[in-house]
């Protein structure tokens, strides 16, 4: 799956076993963020367990950006479900903001649901955080009213409900696949 995209010097492929911990260290700078809109609380959670991303990375759902000096320059961790695929969390380095690379980086997701004959992206974000919710709208996606959750989005919000996550500042998003 490794190739590169219109910004060159940026390649993207799957996530190999010793990327784990740099991709827990770029969940932890993007967490720190939230600081910045008052939301301590996120910047204080712990960064995913080491164990969890190395199952993700197993299982190919994990796609890295790679910059020209061979450094993770962003990635996009994700779920296959149904009839889609459910983005868990897409994370770029400030020191690589402002390049498109987390728009490339869904790109990649997309085309992965497209040969697995799946339709749409969905994911779960916070609805004013700028880099959230209005840059997901930025890219196609479209949030969704609560009637539009199936089963498995309200299990979902109810495990975000019971982690402690205000689901009042979040919105579902969707963006279709064609």
């Amino acid at each position: 799956m490794s190739h590169e995209s219109a910004e060159s010097s940026i390649t993207f492929r799957l996530a190999e076993s010793h990327e784990a911990n740099t991709i827990r260290a770029i969940e932890f700078e993007a967490a720190v963020r939230f600081v910045d809109v008052g939301m301590t609380g996120i910047a204080d959670a712990p960064s995913m367990a080491l164990e969890l991303v190395e199952r993700k990375i197993a299982a190919r759902e994990i796609v890295v950006a790679i910059d020209a000096d061979g450094c993770c320059a962003g990635f996009v961790m994700f779920e296959p479900q149904p009839a889609r695929i459910y983005v868990q969390e897409l994370d770029v380095p400030t020191s690589h903001a402002g390049r498109r690379i987390g728009a490339a980086l869904l790109d990649e997701v997309a085309t992965i649901a497209r040969t697995r004959q799946l339709t749409q992206l969905v994911l779960s974000t916070y609805r004013d955080v700028p880099w959230n919710a209005p840059y997901y709208r930025r890219l196609g996606f479209r949030d969704l009213d609560f009637a539009e959750l199936d089963a498995a989005l309200i299990a979902r919000r109810d495990a975000h409900i019971a982690r402690g996550l205000d689901e009042s500042k979040r919105v579902f998003m969707r963006r279709d696949l064609t």
